[in-house]
C-alpha cells in the first residue's frame, strides 16, 4: 500500500482483515512508528484501531517488495511524478490496483491510463477499485461495498477475494472506463452539491445537482466507451450518493466553503486534505468537449473554479438554460 492516508490506511485495514500480509508505505517517520507500535493512525484516523496484520515502513522498496499486489490511493495529480520513482521496483507480474478518483490535468488520463503508461504493465494487470467508500466508515469496519474492475476478470476475482471480510463486499466488472470516469466525476457533482449547501438553497437542489450530474457522468461514460450500466450501481450512483450526502466527503465540504464566501485558496486550507475535484474538474470538461458531450454542472464548477463565475451566477446560469425532455442525450435512453 504506497499511501497511509486515510484511504490508504483504511483499506490496507480491509486487506489485512481479509487474512493478507499488508505494508503499508509512509512519508512520515511519526506515522509509521504509530502504525507499527500502537496499531494507530493518529494523523489521519485517530482512535481507530487496526488490525496486527498491517504493518509500516518508510521505505518503498520494502513495501513492494514481493507484492502479488500493488495498491496506489495517493492523489492523481501526484501519480506521474511518485509512479516514475516507483516502476522500477514494481515487477511486470504484479498487478497495480488505482484507489485514486481523478483525471491527470495535463493529459486527460484516466489514472489506470498513468499506470499503464509509467510502468510498462499491460492493461490486464492494472485494476481499479472504486466505490460508495468513506474511509473512516471502513475503517470503522461499518457495512460497505465497492467494485473491482480489471480487463482481465480472473485479475479482479482475485482482489474481489483478497478484500472481502465480513463489513467490505466487492463486486467485480471489466468496464475500467465506466468504474473510474463514475469516481473522478462524482467529486466534481459533490463540489456543486456542497456549493448548493454553502448557500443553503435545501435539499431539492441536491437532488438536481444529483441526478443531472449522474446524466452528465453516463453521457461522457457513453461517449468513452463505457457500459452505461455501471453508472446506475456501486462505481456510479453509489458513490456519487455517499460523496454528495455524506459530511465526511472532502469535495462537498470543499464545495460548502466556496458556497460560503471562501476562495479557492481558503477553502483548501480549512479542507485540509485533498480535494480531487477541484483539480480534476477542468481535465474532465476538457475530455466532455473534445467528445462533444455536453456538462453543463461540471461547466459551472470550472468557472466558480477559475474565478469566472461566482455560486449564485452559477445557479442562474444552471436554472436558466434552455428545457427539454429528461432523457435526450442521457446515453441511455431516446425518445423514438
Amino acid at each position: 500500500m504506497l499511501s497511509a492516508g486515510s484511504w490508504g490506511t483504511a483499506f490496507a485495514a480491509v486487506l489485512a482483515d481479509a487474512g493478507n500480509n499488508v505494508v503499508v508505505h509512509g512519508r512520515r517517520a511519526e506515522i509509521v512508528e504509530a502504525i507499527n507500535t500502537r496499531r494507530e493512525n493518529p494523523a489521519y484516523l485517530p482512535g481507530i484501531a487496526l488490525p496486527r496484520g498491517l504493518k509500516a515502513t518508510g521505505d518503498v522498496a520494502l513495501a513492494v517488495k514481493g507484492a502479488e499486489c500493488v495498491v496506489v490511493p495517493i492523489p492523481a495529480q501526484a501519480l506521474r511524478a511518485s509512479l516514475t520513482a516507483w516502476a522500477p521496483l514494481i515487477g511486470q507480474q504484479t498487478v497495480v490496483a488505482s484507489l485514486m478518483k481523478g483525471i491527470e490535468t495535463d493529459t486527460g488520463l484516466r489514472m489506470s491510463e498513468v499506470i499503464t503508461e509509467v510502468t510498462g504493465l499491460s492493461k490486464e494487470r492494472v485494476a481499479v477499485i472504486s466505490g460508495p467508500n468513506l474511509a473512516r466508515e471502513v475503517a470503522n469496519r461499518r457495512p460497505a461495498t465497492s467494485v473491482v474492475a480489471c480487463p482481465d476478470h480472473s485479475v479482479a476475482e482475485t482482489l474481489q477475494q483478497a478484500c472481502a471480510t465480513g463489513y467490505f463486499r466487492p463486486y467485480t466488472t471489466v468496464d475500467v472506463i465506466g468504474c473510474e470516469l463514475g469516481g473522478a466525476v462524482k467529486n466534481v457533482i459533490a463540489l456543486a452539491v456542497g456549493l448548493t449547501a454553502g448557500l443553503g438553497l435545501g435539499d431539492n437542489s441536491r437532488a438536481l445537482l444529483m441526478t443531472r450530474g449522474l446524466a452528465e457522468v453516463t453521457r461522457l461514460g457513453v461517449a468513452l466507451g463505457a457500459d452505461p450500466l455501471t453508472f446506475t450501481g456501486l462505481a456510479g450512483a453509489g458513490d456519487l450518493l455517499a460523496t454528495c450526502a455524506s459530511g465526511l466527503s472532502r469535495n462537498r465540504t470543499f464545495g460548502e466553503h466556496l458556497g460560503r464566501g471562501m476562495s479557492v485558496a481558503e477553502a483548501t486550507i480549512a479542507t485540509r486534505q485533498t480535494a480531487e475535484g477541484v483539480a480534476s474538474s477542468q481535465a474532465i470538461l476538457g475530455l466532455a468537449r473534445r467528445h462533444s458531450v455536453e456538462m453543463p454542472v461540471t461547466e459551472a464548477v470550472v468557472d466558480i473554479i477559475q474565478g469566472g463565475l461566482t455560486a449564485a451566477e452559477a445557479v442562474k446560469r444552471l436554472m436558466n438554460r434552455a428545457v427539454t425532455s429528461e432523457h435526450i442525450g442521457s446515453g441511455t435512453s431516446r425518445l423514438p
